[in-house]
């Protein structure tokens, strides 16, 4: 894959994941509206959250870790791809079957360990009665996640980055007018469109993959040279990824002894996720099977190459949201959730949170660039490593300081630990050659995109005073915040142009060649 391939795949990966962020806030806005901060929404968030901490062992991450390099190879060489992705898919459905019947019988002990403060008052019930209903969507998430791999590998973006839209489309469209035209609580019609939603993913990306002539169909499991190969490599992945879960987990944990502190922590939390997926969740899609087939080929050059516009990207498009979410968090806040049953008390702790999870952004984004270095040789041991010194640093952070500063602790352990993670996965990269080191167009770059982001953040600043009467007016403060956000892409664009952080004329021919291919 040359790089204006890359760049060409992560814009189409990139546009279907910000349509589902952008559905996806809609949907949240809809949450905050309807139903609100206080013991339905943390019983929600700490539910729906049960099925996605298992989708990283099996879904995106442990799981695509291992099989999405195996299979690239095995398409760059021709070795029977389809029968290892049937084996592969049949021996993840029976782990997954397992798993998701342990969940049910034991929901209530899943629910105290993932959010003991719930504990004693009615949080508790409500959590273990939702936990029930989503808790199959890991099922569904994580073969869907499956096809969409095996779809990246072969060059097929759309589908496989279209499918997430499917939740956020159901659930906007269940909470206008599931209990305005046929009755019954908002909170039922957003548990039960979870589960739904599921089953419309996986079909979805399951058709594409047949189209594309990937034609896998259930069977009994087997035990073959090649799955013990997967399940060697994904085992550590797991671990990795489930000492990231740790680090989540112990922040709901912390979270959950504080009144609206999950509510407030879930929507700040879907904030800085806009720009994280989009970019980050977008270039590690791409770069993972674009490495593996490189390696295969013993493209070195070509990879550094790729590695080198995969972080000049992410840093170009994430270093200014970064700064925006710092500068102007409670405009933000407040024009998109401070309606119904959110109030200005809730903006004000949403908006500070907002702020620090900002402070992390760039880290977050740089790990999905950093990893697939460490995925694309099966290396899936150094990165968890890795995450077990970050799940120290956010366990210390998360714990020790709430005490001190209350609800907002986990906020700051988790940007720290982002960061960690981000020191050790660059440091570890070196031994790697100069397939991991970034070239001296990077580098040249690097600091002009900071600087191009700064003087975008001064002008924000000085807008939103200018604009402050009308960002809190009801009627027009939407506009007031659209005003900004323009503000703010126009200064960016004119000082990047002129400070040399990037050329506008390198987009514009990437759109170009994307649209003769």
């Amino acid at each position: 894959m040359k790089p204006i391939r890359l760049l060409s795949g992560v814009l189409t990966v990139g546009f279907w994941t910000l349509a589902s962020r952008v559905l996806g806030l809609v949907r949240d806005i809809l949450i905050a509206t309807l139903i609100g901060p206080g013991p339905l929404m943390d019983a929600f968030v700490a539910a729906f959250r049960l099925p996605n901490m298992f989708r990283r062992f099996f879904a995106e991450g442990a799981f695509n870790a291992a099989f999405v390099p195996i299979f690239s190879k095995k398409v760059e060489a021709d070795e029977d791809p389809q029968r290892f992705a049937r084996d592969a898919f049949n021996g993840l459905a029976f782990c997954l079957l397992i798993l998701t019947a342990l969940a049910l019988i034991f929901m209530p002990a899943l629910v105290w360990a993932t959010a003991g403060g719930f504990s004693g008052d009615e949080r508790f019930d409500l959590t273990t009665a939702f936990g029930r209903v989503t808790f199959p969507y890991i099922l569904l998430i994580s073969l869907a996640a499956l096809f969409s791999g095996a779809l990246n590998a072969m060059g097929h973006f759309a589908a496989a980055a279209a499918a997430p839209v499917m939740l956020n489309i159901l659930v906007v469209t269940a909470l206008l007018f599931g209990p305005s035209y046929l009755g019954g609580e908002a909170i039922w019609w957003l548990i039960w469109c979870i589960p739904i939603a599921g089953v419309a993913q996986l079909a979805l990306v399951w058709v594409a993959a047949s189209r594309a002539g990937l034609r896998v169909r259930p069977g009994l499991p087997r035990w073959t040279p090649d799955m013990k190969r997967l399940t060697r490599i994904a085992i550590p992945a797991a671990l990795a990824g489930g000492v990231m879960q740790v680090n989540l987990l112990v922040g709901q944990q912390v979270a959950s002894h504080f009144d609206k502190a999950v509510s407030w922590l879930f929507n700040a939390d879907r904030l800085y996720q806009l720009p994280l997926g989009v970019v980050g969740i977008a270039i590690g899609i791409v770069l993972l099977p674009d490495l593996s087939r490189r390696l295969k080929a013993e493209d070195h050059a070509g990879g550094r190459a790729a590695f080198s516009r995969a972080g000049e990207l992410s840093l170009a498009l994430t270093v200014p949201c970064a700064v925006a979410l710092v500068v102007m968090p409670v405009p933000l806040v407040s024009v998109l959730f401070e309606r119904g049953r959110t109030g200005p008390e809730d903006v004000q702790a949403m908006a500070l949170a907002v702020a620090i999870y900002g402070l992390g952004l760039p880290a977050f984004v740089l790990q999905k660039v950093l990893q697939p270095l460490y995925f694309a040789r099966e290396d899936t041991r150094s990165p968890f490593r890795y995450a077990v010194w970050s799940m120290v640093v956010n366990a210390i952070a998360a714990i020790g300081l709430a005490p001190y500063i209350g609800w907002i602790a986990p906020a700051i352990a988790t940007s720290l630990a982002g960061w960690t993670m981000v020191v050790q996965l660059a440091w570890g990269a070196r031994r790697m050659g100069d397939v991991a080191r970034f070239d001296s167009r990077f580098h040249a770059r690097v600091f002009r995109i900071i600087a191009a982001s700064l003087v975008m953040g001064a002008a924000l600043y000085g807008a939103e005073l200018l604009l402050r009467p009308w960002l809190e007016q009801s009627f027009v403060r939407i506009f007031a915040l659209l005003l900004l956000i323009v503000i703010g892409s126009i200064v960016y664009g004119i000082a990047g142009q002129l400070l040399g952080a990037f050329q506008l004329s390198e987009f514009r021919s990437i759109l170009r060649r994307r649209r003769a291919s």
